[in-house]
């Protein structure tokens, strides 16, 4: 009875998946396709295990960093208008001053900047505000020259709660009998934050109108304007709109975008790394279906005597290579997600000590759909390729010379 009485795309499944499913499980046939199901689940949950930590870290440094370092300060003050597009983007202004200043307690001096800042708004979405572990946010009222600084620059300074530091503002002098001195002035450290940021010992926070009195201005007028971002990575449409309207401004990237590049630059290197081991187990299926084709030709050959033909023959083979990279990305998957989710027991059970995460809480973990779904693909894109060798030198078998050999 010839095939063409049933649906190819059945009878070519079918006998794909039988052939996926060697019965004999000593053959070398065997071992060939359990080590490249092996290799692509295992580079597959390598991939998914290394990007979610990836992405743990860099937003991680986003969040704790860029908290901290303002998104984006437009050099001017008032009202700053954007297109309906983008005003989602923008989820805060205020007015802001940043300045280099020079801090000295009875123990250190050390220069830093000063961060002018108006305490009603901040406190809505600053992460300091958040992350605030003595004192209060709300003592930096205007006139009380009260400061917010971290603990790790409190340790620096060796100061704490009510304790008093000389503040010396290089840009603001005036002239005394002894020639110009710079501006200065007692603070008190009202409150101290912690983010465990590399930028906590370098910033110190002042009400915004404390900072014009320093400075030695009687209004606001100097200024800028502050931009909280709904995602700091997506400033780009932002400042094009900026440049539009012939605005000065100045973004996180000046002082932190060689950081970020060094983080990206690292998770793509890393990633490309890993997708090429799932690309060598990939194509460990070549040597599997290669051998296949040897061991199956006289099947081939009877199956194309009763009307298969050579695209049939072609599809059974790719078919077979679909079905061991269908198994080896589901495996590959559901072990990366298991792997994800259990790491910081692993690492804990191992006493590794890693302790990046809030609260010495671990490793960062973010795994995202999208990566997953992208690598899945990939990998299953890379199998599909690698059959195409085999598959069309199976369906060039002749069926009489094949035959007549055996």
């Amino acid at each position: 009875m010839s095939f063409s009485l049933f649906p190819t795309l059945p009878i070519s499944a079918f006998i794909g998946m039988r052939y996926s499913k060697t019965s004999n499980k000593r053959s070398f046939v065997s071992f060939i396709n359990l080590f490249s199901v092996v290799g692509i689940a295992l580079g597959i949950a390598s991939l998914i295990t290394v990007l979610s930590v990836m992405n743990g870290l860099e937003g991680q440094l986003k969040q704790k960093i860029l908290g901290i370092l303002p998104h984006i300060v437009v050099d001017n003050r008032g009202p700053i208008l954007l297109p309906e597009t983008l005003q989602s983007e923008v989820i805060a202004r205020t007015d802001f001053v940043e300045q280099e200043v020079i801090v000295q307690s009875s123990k250190l001096i050390k220069g830093l900047f000063l961060q002018g800042v108006d305490t009603s708004i901040e406190k809505q979405h600053s992460i300091i505000a958040e992350n605030v572990i003595a004192g209060n946010w709300g003592a930096m009222q205007a006139g009380s020259f009260n400061v917010l600084i971290s603990q790790s620059l409190a340790n620096q300074l060796r100061v704490s709660i009510g304790q008093r530091l000389r503040v010396i503002s290089p840009s603001a002098s005036t002239y005394t009998p002894l020639g110009r001195m710079p501006s200065q002035r007692l603070v008190t450290v009202a409150g101290i934050f912690q983010l465990d940021s590399e930028a906590d010992d370098k910033v110190m926070l002042m009400n915004i109108n404390d900072v014009a009195k320093l400075s030695r201005k009687r209004d606001l007028s100097f200024v800028g304007t502050r931009l909280y971002l709904r995602d700091a990575f997506q400033y780009q449409a932002v400042i094009e709109e900026l440049d539009g309207q012939g605005y000065s401004y100045t973004t996180w990237r000046e002082r932190q975008g060689p950081l970020f590049d060094a983080v990206s630059m690292e998770k793509n290197m890393m990633s490309l790394m890993l997708f090429l081991i799932i690309a060598v187990a990939a194509f460990n299926i070549v040597s599997a279906l290669v051998m296949v084709v040897t061991e199956k030709t006289s099947d081939i050959a009877i199956l194309q005597t009763q009307g298969l033909v050579p695209s049939d023959v072609m599809l059974i083979f790719i078919l077979n290579g679909i079905f061991n990279g269908i198994k080896g990305v589901i495996s590959g998957v559901i072990l990366g997600l298991l792997f994800v989710y259990f790491l910081n027991d692993l690492l804990a059970l191992m006493g590794s000590g890693l302790a990046f995460g809030p609260n010495g809480a671990g490793l960062p973990i973010d795994t995202k759909l999208s990566e997953v779904i992208v690598i899945s693909i990939g990998s299953l894109g890379l199998c599909i390729l690698a059959t195409l060798y085999p598959a069309y030198k199976a369906s060039s078998i002749e069926p009489a010379n094949s035959l007549q050999t055996q």
